[in-house]
């Protein structure tokens, strides 16, 4: 009985919640990686250079880890519901107004202020995701959420191009198409927000009350064995810190790829818009599989560090053969698409992993911290491939510089994430709460 209702809960959990949040997640990361495409003929428009590009790529993230914190703590004082409608309603606007800079100056004020609008969306999420599933569901569950960043890309990457080809309508570019119609929707799902996501699990109508109790006594249970609780002790927590410099080094690769990949692909002498997105969204497409295949291998077996550390080490790899393959076109996209999984891969086996010994206030201050200082990766990333052309004449020299950084944080995994952060699966991770439930209800 306790199997039966314990499987009804989680799957009644993941059709309600997981869709609409993997949804706002695609509209999110569109509307943070569509300027790769839009640079295609942007840059030429507006007079800017290939520096001042990466600059405004990166400079996103710095709005981010301004109000990453706050804003994790303010969805934690007000509600999910209120602050994530919030966050989407801000991004939109801040997304449509791109499609009017007018030069250097004001393409990085933009981005700035569209990562002020976004800072707490990601870590709001991760932190409501544990409001709701016990720790042993977390990688397939924040996996399937994850699942957004490859469908975002391999999804939006053709349809972007596509977009792209309505220059001259209106009298509007091509790309001022691409920010207004991926920006409207941002906005639209605000209001949605507000009428759909329940804040907790007290509040969900679609749960009856031995449904409720069953989630909240797993739950409960999961925190008193968790002595990190208040905000303080997230800012005193050593590991807290180790894992925002890992999380950083994982960014990078994430965005070295993703802000990049569409111009590689030109590079190639891939010309038609269209065509590009095609072959960007392969990588990403492999991404998907790898993705759901790991979170379910982590979660059956309990075990983070070494499925984290292992597949980033995958990704390094590929990035450093699609490097020396780099002028055989067909052998340097399968090896990106390696490289893409390792990285992408990797997130649904990271995030479980701060949660594991932060609860309450602290776990909202502790994810806030590693996801905003790992995120200033984010700016880091766009830009290794311009520093490392001016160190080195050899084109693939970016690729290695990030296959290094990556493997630096696999390596801190390994030796300083102590293996407690692994969940244990046996019997004992449900009789307790469910004696407690059984007790409840009598």
């Amino acid at each position: 009985m306790d199997d039966v209702l314990e499987k009804q809960v989680m799957r009644k959990l993941f059709f309600r919640l997981t869709p609409l949040l993997m949804f706002l997640f695609i509209v999110a990361y569109v509307d943070r990686v569509n300027v790769s495409f839009a640079a295609l003929t942007m840059n030429k428009d507006i007079g800017i250079d290939v520096y001042t590009y990466g600059w405004g790529a990166g400079i996103f993230f710095f709005g981010y880890f301004i109000l990453e914190i706050t804003s994790n703590l303010m969805l934690a004082k007000v509600g999910a519901r209120t602050w994530i409608a919030r966050i989407l309603f801000t991004w939109g606007l801040a997304a449509c107004a791109m499609a009017w800079v007018q030069g250097g100056t004001s393409f990085l004020a933009l981005r700035f202020l569209l990562g002020v609008a976004e800072a707490g969306f990601f870590p709001g999420v991760i932190l409501y995701l544990t409001f709701w599933f016990p720790a042993r569901y977390r990688a397939r569950i924040i996996s399937r959420f994850m699942l957004a960043i490859p469908v975002a890309l391999a999804v939006g990457a053709p349809v972007s191009t596509w977009i792209m080809q309505l220059d001259g309508t209106l009298g509007l570019t091509g790309w001022q198409w691409l920010f207004l119609i991926e920006g409207i929707p941002s906005v639209i799902v605000g209001v949605w927000v507000i009428y759909f996501l329940d804040s907790n699990i007290r509040e969900a109508k679609w749960l009856n009350s031995v449904e409720k109790e069953f989630l909240i006594a797993n739950l409960e249970a999961e925190d008193r064995r968790k002595h990190q609780v208040r905000v303080a002790d997230a800012f005193k927590s050593w590991k807290v810190y180790v894992l925002s410099l890992i999380y950083f080094t994982l960014v990078i690769g994430l965005y070295g790829i993703a802000f990049w990949l569409p111009s590689m692909v030109n590079a190639f002498g891939v010309k038609d818009y269209l065509d590009v997105g095609l072959i960007t969204a392969i990588p990403y497409g492999v991404a998907v599989l790898g993705m759901i295949l790991l979170s379910r291998s982590s979660d059956r077996t309990g075990e983070r560090r070494w499925h984290y550390a292992l597949n980033v080490t995958m990704g390094c790899v590929g990035l450093i053969l699609s490097g020396i393959f780099l002028a055989s076109p067909i052998l340097s996209v399968a090896f990106l698409s390696v490289a893409t999984a390792g990285v992408i891969g990797s997130i649904p086996l990271f995030w479980p992993i701060p949660s594991a010994f932060l609860a309450g206030t602290a776990a909202a201050a502790g994810i806030g911290i590693v996801n905003s200082v790992g995120n200033l990766g984010g700016y880091i990333g766009p830009n290794v491939t311009i520093w490392m052309k001016r160190i080195s004449a050899d084109p693939s020299a970016p690729l290695y510089g990030i296959a290094g950084i990556m493997f630096l944080g696999a390596l801190l995994t390994i030796f300083f994430i102590p293996k407690t952060v692994n969940v244990k699966i046996d019997a004992c991770s449900r009789s307790e709460p469910t004696k407690q439930l059984n007790e409840t209800l009598s």
